[in-house]
C-alpha cells in the first residue's frame, strides 16, 4: 500500500505542469481530444501522455510588396504594411494553430503568415486606384484586414490591426501628382491674393474719400462750434461781470449787517455773562449756606450720637449696680435703708449746688442741673431707677447744649454767608421796575438768608431758634420763660423779690 502511495506521489510530481497566460499547454496521448492548459497548472501521464506548447501572444508581421504592383488604373506602386495578429482564444482556432504552429517560437510563426498577407495585400492593390490608395489609407488597411481574415481564420489567426506604412512608386507618380497640387494650390493662392488686393485698394480708396468727406465735415463743424462758444463766452463773461458786481455789492452789504449782527451779539454776550456771574455768585452763597447747615447738623448729629452712647453705657453700668445694690438690699435690708436715706439726702444737696450753677452760668445749662438732681434725687431710692432718670436728663441736656452751640457760632455763619458777597469784584445793576434798586435786594437777602438757617437748623435740631432769639426782649426779660424745645426741660424763674 505504502508502495502505491509513493508511486502516486511520484508520478504526480513527475506529471506536473503550470501553463503560463501567454502560452497554451496541450497534453495529448490517452485521450482522443487533448487537454488545453491556459494560465493554470495540470498533471500529464509520464510515459504515455506529452506536453507541446503554443505561444499565444501578440506578433507583428512585416508586409512588404518585394516586387511592384500595377494599380487598379495601371501604375506599379510598392506597399509597405505592418500587421498585429496573435492565436485565437477559442478551442477550435487553438487546435487549428496547434496544427501549423506547434512548439514554434513567434519568429517562425510570424515567417509563415508574411506569404500570406502579402498575396493578400497584393489582390486588394490591383483594385484600387493611386488616389484612392494614397488619399484612404484606412479603407486601404480595412479591405486587406478583411480578405486576409479569411485565410488566418483557417490558420487559427486572428488579425489585430493592420497599418499601410508606406506607398512608393517607380515612376515617381505620386510626387508629380504632389507637384500638381502645389501648383494649383499656388496658383489658386495667387489668384486670390490678387483678388484681394484688388479689393483692398478699391476699399482703400473709398476710405480715403469717407474720411477726407468726414475730415471736411468735421472741420465746417469745428469751425462752426467755435465760432458759437466764442459768442457764447462773450454773453457768459457779460453775465459774470454784471453777477460780481452785483456780489460784490451784496457782499459790502452783508458785511456791514454781519458786523452789526456781531456788535449786538458781543453786548447781549456780556450782559448775559453778568447776569450770568450774578447768578452763579447768589447759586455759591446758597451752596455755601447749604454746606455750613450740613456741617453743623452732622456735627451735632455726631456730639448727640456720642452724648446717646455715652449715657447708654453710663446708663448699662449703673443698671448693674443697681441691680448688685438691689441684690445687697435684700440681704441686709436695714443697712440699706440708711444708707438709701444718706444717699438721698447727699443727692439733694448735689442737685442744689448743680441748679445754683447752672442759674448762674445760663438758663440753658441750668436744664442740666435739675435733670442732675432729679436723677440724684431718685438713686436714693432706688439706684437703678436714679440712674435712669440721670441718662434721661443728660439726653434733654443734649438738646440745651446743642442750642448753646448754634447760638455761639451764628457770627461765623453770617460771615460765611456774606464772605462770596465780599469776593464780588463787580456787579452790573439793573432795574427791577418797582422802585428799587439792585443794591438794596442784595443786602436785603441777609436777613432771609439767616432766617432759612435757622428755619433749618431748627427743623435739623428740634431746638426752636426764634424763641431763644427772643429771650432778649422785655417780655422775656419780665417773665423769664424759656422753652429750650427739650420735652420735659423747661425753666422758669421769677423776677420779683421778696
Amino acid at each position: 500500500m505504502l508502495f502505491i502511495i509513493v508511486l502516486a506521489i511520484v508520478v504526480i510530481a513527475a506529471g506536473y505542469v503550470k501553463a503560463p497566460p501567454d502560452k497554451a499547454f496541450i497534453i495529448s496521448g490517452l485521450r482522443k481530444v487533448p487537454r488545453i492548459l491556459i494560465g493554470r497548472a495540470g498533471v500529464k501521464v509520464p510515459f504515455f501522455e506529452r506536453v507541446d506548447k503554443l505561444y499565444l501572444g501578440q506578433m507583428t508581421v512585416d508586409i512588404k510588396t518585394e516586387q511592384s504592383v500595377p494599380t487598379n488604373d495601371f501604375i506599379n506602386v510598392n506597399v509597405d504594411a505592418v500587421a498585429k495578429v496573435r492565436i485565437g482564444t477559442t478551442p477550435e482556432a487553438i487546435q487549428l494553430a496547434a496544427k501549423n504552429f506547434l512548439n514554434k517560437n513567434p519568429e517562425q510563426i510570424t515567417q509563415d503568415l508574411q506569404d500570406s498577407l502579402q498575396g493578400n495585400m497584393r489582390e486588394i492593390i490591383g483594385t484600387l486606384a493611386l488616389k484612392t490608395i494614397n488619399t484612404d489609407r484606412d479603407s486601404f488597411s480595412d479591405q486587406v484586414m478583411e480578405k486576409a481574415s479569411k485565410d488566418m481564420n483557417k490558420l487559427g489567426i486572428e488579425i489585430l490591426s493592420c497599418n499601410i506604412q508606406n506607398v512608393t512608386d517607380e515612376n515617381g507618380l505620386i510626387s508629380d501628382l504632389g507637384m500638381d497640387n502645389t501648383a494649383k494650390i499656388k496658383k489658386d493662392a495667387a489668384i486670390a491674393k490678387a483678388q484681394a488686393d484688388r479689393d483692398v485698394a478699391i476699399a482703400q480708396a473709398e476710405a480715403d474719400k469717407a474720411a477726407n468727406d468726414a475730415r471736411v465735415l468735421a472741420q465746417t463743424e469745428i469751425a462752426e462750434k467755435n465760432n458759437a462758444l466764442a459768442i457764447k463766452q462773450a454773453e457768459l463773461k457779460r453775465e459774470a461781470d454784471t453777477a460780481s458786481a452785483v456780489a460784490d455789492a451784496a457782499y459790502e452789504i452783508q458785511t456791514q449787517e454781519q458786523q452789526k449782527s456781531i456788535q449786538t451779539a458781543t453786548v447781549n454776550a456780556q450782559i448775559a455773562r453778568a447776569e450770568r456771574e450774578a447768578e452763579l455768585k447768589q447759586k455759591e452763597v446758597v451752596v455755601k449756606q447749604q454746606e455750613l447747615a450740613a456741617e453743623i447738623e452732622k456735627k451735632a448729629d455726631a456730639e448727640k450720637y456720642q452724648a446717646e452712647k455715652k449715657a447708654e453705657a453710663e446708663l448699662v453700668q449703673r443698671q448693674k449696680k443697681a441691680e448688685a445694690a438691689k441684690y445687697e438690699q435684700e440681704r441686709e435690708a436695714d443697712a440699706k435703708k440708711a444708707q438709701a436715706e444718706a444717699q438721698k439726702f447727699a443727692a439733694e444737696q448735689e442737685a442744689a449746688g448743680i441748679k445754683a450753677k447752672y442759674d448762674a452760668e445760663a438758663a440753658g445749662i441750668a436744664a442740666k442741673g435739675k435733670a442732675e438732681a432729679e436723677a440724684i434725687k431718685a438713686k436714693g431710692i432706688a439706684e437703678a431707677e436714679a440712674m435712669e432718670k440721670k441718662a434721661e436728663a443728660y439726653k434733654k441736656y443734649n438738646g440745651a447744649a446743642m442750642a448753646e452751640m448754634m447760638i455761639k457760632i451764628m457770627p461765623q455763619m453770617a460771615a460765611e454767608i456774606a464772605k462770596p458777597l465780599s469776593q464780588i469784584d463787580k456787579i452790573n445793576i439793573y432795574g427791577t421796575g418797582d422802585g428799587s434798586n439792585g443794591a438794596s435786594q442784595i443786602s436785603g437777602n441777609m436777613p432771609i438768608v439767616m432766617k432759612q438757617v435757622f428755619d433749618t437748623m431748627s427743623e435739623a435740631t428740634g431746638v426752636d431758634f426764634t424763641e431763644i432769639m427772643k429771650a432778649g426782649t422785655y417780655d422775656a426779660k419780665v417773665n423769664k420763660n424759656i422753652n429750650l424745645g427739650g420735652e420735659g426741660i423747661n425753666i422758669n424763674v421769677d423776677n420779683k423779690k421778696d
